[in-house]
């Protein structure tokens, strides 16, 4: 899943000129979440134009059965 998500994730957001550092896929608080960290700084303008063009390619992909919750940040925001 991680791999083909990128892949359909990298260029358009390449175009927004933002590059992805890492995809992950986990339950937080018993939430199905996808986290997508990002390079550089995030802002809150940032997630809005990222989000538009990650939400329906997520769900073109339907790699993921039942709702979510769509988490992106700079790769220094989560504690792995």
């Amino acid at each position: 899943m991680k791999e083909k998500l990128i892949k359909s994730l990298e260029e358009p957001l390449n175009e927004i000129g933002v590059k992805i550092y890492d995809i992950s896929f986990e339950k937080e608080d018993g939430v199905d979440t996808l986290f997508i960290k990002l390079d550089g700084t995030v802002d809150t303008d940032l997630c809005a134009k990222a989000s538009e063009i990650i939400n329906p390619i997520v769900d073109e992909l339907n790699l993921i059965e039942g709702e979510y919750v769509l988490d992106i940040c700079s790769r220094g925001e989560i504690n792995e």
